[in-house]
């Protein structure tokens, strides 16, 4: 994948000449701040009225039902004449006969913990909590639709590849014990995309997440420069022009952090006070940039809005210097836009992150492209991600492919850009925590090309 130059602008160390100077010569004319198009489109990520008396069931049934439809395309197109059985109807004169079946996975795994585990205070049990993996290799996957549930087996099912959530078809028989023997499995697919449009100039978004204002190891220093640099307030000409040319930063969660943290590390102190601290910070540093540049700011894992996601914008009442300009935008995570019709999706990280967990996927970026042959934005809520109940449809199925997927909050930064059957074009996009990389990441929107810049602060 190509990176574009400067592929690092790294600060840490010399160059000081640069930084400190002024903004511009006085006789440089101020440089205009390019411009995109925006459509926001987290309208269904939006819950405007909570009801949480529904089974999480009523979503799985939406997920099997949206799915549906394109995987039955797919068996046509892959296994032509395959006859497509329902569960319920595997019986006893089926046995060794070739079939398909269509249904929603679960992974059955004997160390995942359990909701009662988190209450135990045992401290071995919290290290096992906090376990980058919960994959053993006797995990199994069974199968299940709306009236039935069968166990799967065979060679060709890759078991630490998958996780509880995704549906597929799979081909194969069953045996007299009643498992259905894989030989073949058939996901959804990417689906259409739009044509992505011809852009004349050199435009850039800007992507940051991680900041963790809460966090002990944050460096204001290093952030700040940051905000200099997409202000057009740092710098050299030349990535005073580039600045200029960021039509927009999106947040893409960790902004504050846990707040709890912070108003633990003194208990003499008044908690409340010394919690407020990073979103007082918050909202200086956005205000900053909302007066410079249009930016989208989602919230995180960890970030004072709710836990299940979708999650929520953050309130406004963090924001009451910054809410006042009409350039921020409180996203919700996911989130959806375009910019100059480019179609952006993504989230904070958590999707991935879970995914992570309960497979043997260490690549972030394979576990990206997975999820969009999956055709799910999080496969693994409400199973082991937190989810609100839906229970007409599933906000998180991907209807059309966008032209750029990310995802917030990662331990490095990554990029692939992947090719769909249908002339679908992808670019993956994994964003390292800006807290322990100190990287921003542009990409141009008319080349597709991405720029990580680097900051540090050290003398």
């Amino acid at each position: 994948m190509e990176v574009e130059g400067p592929q690092t602008l790294d600060r840490k160390g010399g160059g000081f000449d640069e930084l400190m100077r002024d903004q511009m010569d006085a006789d440089d004319p101020k440089l205009p701040r390019a411009s995109a198009s925006y459509v926001n489109k987290d309208e269904p990520f939006h819950i405007q009225q909570r009801t949480y008396e529904r089974q999480y069931a009523q979503l799985y049934y939406a997920r099997l039902s949206m799915m549906r439809p394109p995987l039955e395309e797919q068996v046509a197109r892959k296994w032509p004449g395959v006859e497509v059985l329902p569960i319920l109807n595997f019986g006893i004169e089926h046995e060794g006969k070739d079939l398909v079946a269509i249904g929603t996975l679960y992974k059955d795994m004997k160390l995942r913990p359990s909701i009662l585990d988190e209450y135990i205070k045992d401290r071995g049990m919290s290290t096992a909590l906090n376990a980058t993996s919960f994959c053993a290799d006797d995990d199994k996957m069974i199968l299940e639709d709306e009236g039935a549930r069968m166990a799967l087996a065979g060679a060709a099912l890759p078991v630490q590849q998958l996780v509880t959530g995704i549906v597929v078809a799979v081909r194969g028989a069953t045996d007299a014990s009643g498992s259905f023997f894989v030989s073949d499995m058939c996901y959804p697919g990417m689906p259409d995309q739009v044509p992505r449009p011809l852009i004349e100039e050199d435009k850039y978004v800007a992507f940051i997440s991680g900041i963790k204002l809460s966090s002990k190891k944050r460096d204001l220093i290093q952030l700040q420069m940051a905000l200099d640099m997409l202000a057009g307030n740092l710098g050299s000409k030349e990535e005073q022009h580039l600045a200029s040319r960021v039509v927009r930063l999106v947040v893409a969660g960790g902004c504050i952090g846990s707040l709890e943290t912070i108003a633990n590390q003194n208990a003499f102190a008044n908690q409340h006070s010394v919690a407020l601290g990073p979103v007082q910070d918050l909202d200086m540093f956005t205000t900053e940039l909302a007066a410079a540049l249009p930016v989208d700011i989602m919230p995180g894992a960890q970030d004072p809005t709710n836990v299940a996601m979708p999650q929520q914008p953050l309130h406004r009442c963090l924001f009451p210097s910054a809410s006042s300009y009409g350039s921020l935008v409180r996203a919700s995570n996911p989130h959806a836009f375009e910019l100059d019709g480019v179609s952006f999706l993504g989230s904070s990280g958590q999707p991935v992150d879970d995914v992570v967990k309960y497979s043997r996927q260490s690549s972030r970026l394979d576990v990206m492209e997975q999820c969009l042959q999956w055709r799910h934005l999080a496969p693994t809520a409400p199973d082991t991600l937190a989810s609100y109940p839906f229970d007409a449809f599933d906000p998180f199925i991907i209807e059309s492919t966008p032209h750029v997927l990310f995802a917030g909050n990662q331990p490095e930064f990554g990029v692939r850009s992947i090719q769909g059957p249908n002339n679908q074009s992808v670019l993956l996009l994994e964003l390292p925590s800006f807290e322990h990389t100190g990287t921003m990441v542009l990409l141009n929107l008319k080349t597709m090309s991405t720029h990580p810049i680097t900051f540090g602060a050290e003398m």
